[in-house]
């Protein structure tokens, strides 16, 4: 019970410093720091989501990219043709990419390992074409994409949605929820002998793992004023993927590591080398992957057991005198 609170303790202390160096870091730096702080926001919510999905259900998803298209493209529609305010699209297209992420969890709950892999990718690439046919260009605007607003910087709102939703999966994942969840991923026949259904927690942890995605992506659409189906080809979940493996699988509290790179690393690779710059992204790709194979959470586990095991060393030593 001690271990368990002071663990609590300890994640609530870095929550707090976490927010408070949220709150002040836009006073030191530029808009277009700020933007891209904000974009990191954004990631940050869609690989949470992921991690429900992949790192507590088992499943591997190729296709949050899409999801996030699709909560694009509902704030998107909903500002250009009726008016309404971009802020209030932002659950709406939570809601509609949870449903879609539901309704695609059904029929995926059929497949497994690579085969549920690839049929998340084709998802991925089949949203792209879709979103461009003239067929649904009433809603997507086809290949011109949809236009509503001038690009902004919606940093204090970005990161606000993004604390609460984290402490939203942490409540969540903590309780009965996340329990069964990652009983179903360890071992399934045995969850299914304790009364679980697999399907249910499964189905439920796509729906809300697009919920999540289709929040970043109102976000992503409200930042850039505009949606194109460009924003959100097959390599974006990819690398959501490679930022959720970044952070941690399973763990929650290294997800702005992967969301970090995931915005850092291109830009930073452009300053190395402009000639080649996807080679310097997949160096230090590789280089972050050798220093942290189990991801940045697991680092932090390990370090914190280790200074864990150093004080208690220290405490137990006799103190001179001791035992004479």
């Amino acid at each position: 019970m001690k271990e368990v609170l002071r663990s609590h303790l300890a994640s609530g202390i870095c929550l707090a410093i976490s927010i408070a160096v949220l709150a002040v870091l836009p006073s030191f730096m530029g808009f277009f720091e700020t933007r891209n702080m904000a974009q990191v926001g954004m990631y940050f919510i869609a690989i949470v989501g992921l991690n429900i999905v992949t790192g507590y259900s088992g499943q591997i998803s190729l296709g949050q990219g899409a999801f996030m298209g699709v909560g694009a493209y509902t704030t998107g529609y909903l500002a250009s043709q009726h008016g309404v305010g971009v802020w209030w699209t932002v659950p709406v297209a939570g809601a509609v990419a949870g449903a879609a992420g539901l309704l695609f969890g059904i029929p995926a709950l059929r497949l497994h390992g690579p085969y549920l892999a690839l049929a998340t990718f084709a998802l991925a690439v089949c949203f792209v074409e879709l979103a461009r046919s003239d067929r649904f260009a009433e809603v997507t605007g086809g290949s011109q994409g949809v236009f509503f607003g001038l690009p902004t910087a919606p940093y204090y709102q970005t990161w606000g949605i993004a604390l609460g939703l984290l402490l939203l999966a942490w409540f969540v994942l903590s309780g009965k929820f996340g329990r069964s969840l990652r009983a179903v991923r360890d071992a399934e026949l045995a969850a299914v002998s304790s009364g679980l259904n697999p399907a249910v927690f499964k189905t439920a942890a796509f729906g809300i793992a697009a919920a999540y995605a289709g929040v970043a992506g109102a976000l992503l659409a409200i930042q850039l004023g505009s949606v194109s189906a460009l924003a959100f080809l097959p390599a974006l979940s990819i690398t959501l993927l490679v930022g959720t493996a970044l952070g941690g699988f399973g763990l929650l509290f290294g997800t702005i590591v992967g969301a970090l790179f995931i915005v850092y690393a291109p830009l930073r690779a452009e300053d190395v080398s402009q000639q080649a710059p996807s080679v310097m992204y997949g160096l230090f790709l590789l280089a972050v992957l050798f220093l942290m194979p189990g991801g940045a959470a697991q680092l932090i586990l390990r370090l914190r057991a280790l200074l864990g095991k150093a004080t208690k060393q220290v405490y137990s030593r006799p103190t001179e005198g001791e035992g004479d």
